[in-house]
C-alpha cells in the first residue's frame, strides 16, 4: 500500500483509541511536506480541532508518537502550528526505489473487470479544415484516453463526423456555384482546405446579400432570413434529407475529399479511433428517439409540427427537438449517437470532450435523455475545455482566419529546426536524424504547451515561446531524457540490469533522495489525471521531474564518482528518471528523442 494512503488509513484509528472520538474519513488530510519545511508528508490537524476540543499543537504531537510507534516507515515527526510534518526513514525510499528503478510500467494498474469508457473527440465539420481549437480537443481526448488506459480502464476513442446539417450544405453550393468542377487533385489543393475554401466563399456571398437586404430597408434578420443564397442552401438541405440522388452524389463526393484531408492530418498528430460515428446516419437513430418521446407522451408537438420537450420542471425552457419542416437539429442526432454508443459498448461513463461554449446543450442532452428515462443518462460527461486562441487574438473560420492545423504543424517543424540548430542540437547527426528530431521536438512542443495547461482554462498558443529549451516545455523535457540516455551510453553496460540496489542509507545525498521521492509520486499523478480528467496533472509532473534530474546532475557527478557503489545507485536513478520520463511523455502522446 502507497504510504499516504497507510497513513490515511490508520489515523481514524489512533484517534479513537488517544482521545475516544470517531472521525470520517473525508476529515483525514495527508498531503506532501512543502519544501521549506522539514518532513515527507504531512497531516493537516485543524479539521480535529473542534471535535476534539484541543490546541492543534496538542493534538499534533500526540497523533505524531502514535504514528512513529504504529507505522515502521515513520521516522521522526515535527508540529508547526496545524500541520503534523512526518520524515519517513532512509530505508523507506531506497526499498522503493530497489523494488522500482526498472520497471518500465511503472505507475500502470491492471486492468480493471469494470465496463467500458467511451471518449468522444476530435467530432470535425466536413466543411472546413482541422484548426488550432481541434488540434486542442484532438490531443485532450487523445491523452485522456491514454491516462484512463494506464489506470486500467477500457478505453474506446471514438469520433462522431458531422458531416451533414446546413453547414455542410453551405460549401456544396458554393463549389456548385463557382467549383468549374475542381477537385484536390486539379488544384492540387489538399480535399479538406478546399471544402473549406468554399465555405468561406459561400460566407462572404451570404454576408454581401445581407447589407444589400439592410440597404433595401429590412432588419438584420429579416436580410439574413430573405437572402437569396441562404434561401438556396436551405432547399439543399430539405432535398439532402429527402435523398435527392443529385445532391447525396456530390455531398459524396466532398465529403470524401474532405475524409482524405482529415486522415492526413490525423496521422501527423499521432491520433487514431476505435470507431467513428457520422451524423448521417445518427440523426435517423435520434428522429425515431424523439417519435417515441413524442408517443409515450414525453414531448409534445406544436401546432406548426415541430417537436419540442418541456424542461420548465428542470430549471430549463421548451427545447426543440425536431423542426417543423422534419428536419433534425444537433440535440436529436445526440439523442441518436447516445444511443448508438450504449448498444455498441454498454460503457461506464460516455466522456464528450468538447469546448465549453457547448455547457448548455449538454446540459440540455443529459436532462432529455432522463425525462426518457434512459439507463445510460448519468453516465454522460461533459469534459468542457476552454478555448485557445494565438496571441494574434481569435480565429473565424467564417472569414478564413482560422489556423489551419497543417499549417500549424509544419510551422513547428520549422521553428524546431531553426532553435535546434542555432543551439547546436544536431551535430553529428544525419539529415535523416535531423528531420525526425525536428518532427519530434516540433510535435513535442507543441501538445506539450497545450496539454500543460488546465483544461477548463482558456489559453493563447505561442509557437516561439513552446520551444523554448530553458523554459517549460516540451523541448526541455526532451533535452533532460537525451542527456539521461547520453549518460547511460557512456555507462558500464553490468550496470544497467535489473537488480536490487544494495547502497547503504547513509550515503544517499539530499538531492537523491528528493529525485526518489519525486519518482514516488508517479502513480498517484496518473490516478490524479485520471480521477481529474486533467492531462495537465501529467505534464506539469513531468517538467518538475526533468528539473529535479538536473539540479540533481549539476550537483552530484553521476559516472565520476570515486564509489563504485554510489556510482551504480545513481546510474540506475538516472535510468528510472528517464523510464517515468518516458511514460509520462507518452500518455501526452509525446514520442521521446535520445539523442539531441
Amino acid at each position: 500500500m502507497y504510504i499516504k494512503n497507510k497513513i490515511e488509513e490508520v489515523l481514524p484509528g489512533i484517534i479513537k483509541e488517544l482521545f475516544g472520538k470517531e472521525i470520517k474519513s473525508s476529515t483525514v488530510l495527508v498531503q506532501k511536506t512543502r519544501r521549506e519545511f522539514e518532513g515527507d508528508f504531512t497531516v493537516v490537524v485543524f479539521p480535529f480541532t473542534k471535535l476534539l476540543n484541543k490546541p492543534p499543537e496538542v493534538i499534533g504531537n500526540q497523533i505524531g508518537e502514535a504514528l512513529v510507534k504504529k507505522l515502521d516507515e515513520v521516522d521522526s515527526f515535527n508540529v508547526i502550528k496545524g500541520f503534523l510534518n512526518l520524515t519517513l526513514k532512509v530505508e523507506y525510499w531506497l526499498n522503493f526505489f530497489a523494488d522500482h528503478h526498472s520497471d518500465v510500467y511503472f505507475g500502470y494498474s491492471e486492468p480493471l473487470s469494470e465496463k467500458p469508457i467511451v471518449v468522444e473527440f476530435s467530432s470535425p465539420n466536413t466543411n472546413k479544415p482541422l484548426h488550432l481549437g481541434h488540434i486542442r480537443n484532438n490531443l485532450l481526448g487523445d491523452s485522456i484516453s491514454r491516462i484512463l488506459d494506464a489506470n486500467g480502464y477500457g478505453v474506446h476513442r471514438v469520433n462522431l463526423v458531422n458531416d451533414r446539417g446546413i453547414h455542410i450544405c453551405k460549401s456544396m453550393l458554393a463549389w456548385l456555384k463557382w467549383g468549374d468542377g475542381a477537385t484536390p487533385e486539379t488544384t492540387g489543393i489538399k480535399g479538406d482546405r478546399l471544402v473549406g475554401d468554399y465555405y468561406v466563399l459561400f460566407e462572404k456571398e451570404y454576408r454581401r446579400q445581407v447589407s444589400e437586404l439592410i440597404e433595401a430597408g429590412k432588419t438584420q434578420e429579416q436580410a439574413e432570413a430573405d437572402a437569396k443564397i441562404m434561401i438556396e442552401v436551405r432547399n439543399m438541405l430539405k432535398k439532402w434529407e429527402g435523398g435527392d440522388p443529385e445532391i447525396i452524389k456530390i455531398w459524396r463526393m466532398m465529403n470524401n475529399w474532405v475524409y482524405n484531408g482529415f486522415d492526413i492530418t490525423y496521422n501527423k498528430l499521432g491520433i487514431s479511433f476505435d470507431k467513428t460515428y457520422y451524423e448521417s446516419e445518427t440523426y435517423l437513430h435520434g428522429k425515431k428517439i424523439v417519435e417515441e418521446g413524442l408517443d409515450k407522451g414525453v414531448f409534445f408537438r406544436k401546432p406548426d409540427g415541430s417537436i419540442w420537450v418541456d424542461l420548465s420542471k428542470e430549471g430549463l425552457d421548451d427545447k426543440l427537438l425536431l423542426r417543423s419542416d422534419g428536419t433534425s437539429v444537433y440535440i436529436t442526432q445526440d439523442l441518436g449517437t447516445a444511443q448508438l454508443r450504449y448498444d455498441d459498448f454498454d460503457p461506464s461513463q460516455m466522456i464528450y470532450v468538447v469546448g465549453n461554449e457547448q455547457n448548455y446543450h449538454f446540459d440540455v442532452l443529459k436532462k432529455v435523455l432522463k425525462k426518457l428515462a434512459k439507463p445510460y443518462c448519468d453516465a454522460l460527461y461533459h469534459l468542457s475545455y476552454g478555448m485557445v486562441e494565438l496571441p494574434e487574438g481569435k480565429m473565424k473560420s467564417r472569414e478564413g482566419t482560422i489556423v489551419d492545423a497543417d499549417d500549424l504543424m509544419d510551422l513547428m517543424e520549422k521553428t524546431a529546426e531553426k532553435i535546434t540548430a542555432e543551439l547546436g542540437k544536431t551535430e553529428g547527426m544525419t539529415e535523416n536524424q535531423k528531420l525526425v528530431l525536428y518532427n519530434k521536438v516540433g510535435l513535442g512542443a507543441l501538445k506539450y504547451f497545450i496539454l500543460k495547461v488546465d483544461p477548463k482554462k482558456n489559453m493563447v498558443f505561442n509557437p516561439n515561446e513552446s520551444i523554448d529549451f530553458n523554459g517549460h516545455t516540451a523541448p526541455f523535457i526532451l533535452y533532460t531524457y537525451a542527456r539521461i540516455h547520453s549518460v547511460l551510453r557512456k555507462a558500464p553496460k553490468e550496470k544497467l540490469l535489473p537488480q536490487k540496489n544494495t547502497i547503504k542509507a547513509s550515503k544517499i545525498a539530499v538531492k537523491e533522495k528528493e529525485l526518489i521521492k519525486l519518482l514516488h509520486d508517479y502513480p498517484l499523478m496518473v490516478k490524479e489525471a485520471a480521477n481529474e480528467q486533467n492531462p495537465s496533472v501529467i505534464a506539469n509532473y513531468a517538467y518538475d521531474l526533468a528539473k529535479e534530474f538536473n539540479q540533481f546532475y549539476h550537483e552530484y557527478s553521476i559516472l565520476n564518482e570515486n564509489d563504485s557503489e554510489i556510482i551504480e545507485f545513481r546510474i540506475r536513478l538516472a535510468s528510472f528518471t528517464g523510464i517515468v520520463i518516458r511514460s509520462a511523455l507518452d500518455l501526452l502522446g509525446i514520442d521521446v528523442v535520445e539523442r539531441m
